[in-house]
């Protein structure tokens, strides 16, 4: 497959919710058409930041088929498929190769809670390629699983997995990165999972990101990170100045929470998330509102063109 697939901004859409909680799709098309209208270069459907571990088996299906009609092939579409019930995990892969969906990958989260050993990690991984006809990408998020997924795993998995071809890196660490970097395969793409860490990690050679905050902003985030492929770091950097308070925002009370009142303020969806996640306070909301005024009043101050 052609590196350049996943090279640029995904974005990790969220699932908007009506007042009552029934998926708004509505609303999820308005937010499919802003993400495409900002240029971004694909689209990550039932990740976490899509509640996807709320939702049940016929809602996640309505939500995928529904992402796949409204793009209508205009951008690539990746399928978060994820659990830490390996079986499980290999009977939704297999379902979802099986249906032959017009999917350009599928993006699976490391088993969390059970905190599995490096070799556990490998093997999960290793019998998800087994069974996958679609391009697999790893998806390594310590902080929410409970179990780092090493640089030597990573690398691993790269060598003996033709059709694992990238991993989704929010580690934070840099030093982990850099030896993935190091030692990879060729054609292995390393993508930022981690809004704030993108730059960086592109100075250093990823070749990516799969964003949250680029659901409210998408121009801004996908211009930053195609000059940043570019060489043009000193451009790119005026976009992550211009972000980086409203990124943070977006995080201090969880995700999608943050993002979810960005959206709801730029009119795209009602602020509503499923339990056991909730609205942010109304000092971070109305913090989020004057960073987007401001984000507002210098866009047109922005390095323009890549």
């Amino acid at each position: 497959m052609s590196k350049k697939l996943f090279q640029g901004t995904g974005v990790a859409v969220v699932t908007p919710f009506r007042d009552d909680e029934s998926i708004d799709f509505v609303s999820m098309g308005k937010v499919i058409e802003h993400l495409i209208d900002g240029q971004v270069e694909y689209i990550v459907a039932l990740g976490t930041t899509g509640e996807s571990v709320t939702l049940n088996h016929d809602e996640k299906t309505a939500v995928i088929n529904y992402v796949l009609e409204t793009v209508n092939n205009r951008v690539p579409v990746v399928m978060g498929v994820g659990g830490n019930n390996t079986h499980d995990v290999v009977h939704a892969v297999q379902e979802v190769c099986d249906e032959n969906l017009p999917l350009a990958g599928i993006l699976s989260v490391s088993p969390y809670y059970n905190k599995p050993t490096q070799e556990g990690i490998y093997q999960h991984y290793k019998k998800l390629a087994s069974v996958s006809s679609l391009p697999l990408i790893i998806y390594n998020v310590p902080g929410r699983t409970g179990q780092n997924i090493t640089a030597e795993t990573t690398v691993r998995l790269a060598r003996d997995c033709r059709n694992i071809i990238a991993t989704k890196e929010a580690s934070g660490n840099l030093n982990q990165i850099n030896y993935i970097l190091k030692n990879k395969p060729k054609d292995f793409m390393v993508i930022s999972g981690d809004d704030q860490m993108t730059l960086p990690m592109i100075a250093l050679g990823a070749s990516g990101v799969i964003s949250v905050s680029a659901n409210a902003f998408p121009f801004e985030f996908s211009e930053m990170v195609r000059l940043a492929l570019r060489g043009k770091l000193k451009k790119a950097q005026s976009y992550q100045n211009a972000m980086l308070e409203l990124m943070d925002a977006h995080f201090v009370e969880g995700n999608p929470a943050g993002v979810k009142a960005s959206l709801s303020i730029r009119n795209l969806v009602q602020n509503n998330l499923r339990m056991p996640l909730c609205k942010v306070s109304t000092p971070t909301y109305n913090k989020i509102k004057s960073l987007i005024n401001e984000l507002d009043k210098v866009r047109e101050s922005l390095p323009a063109g890549t």
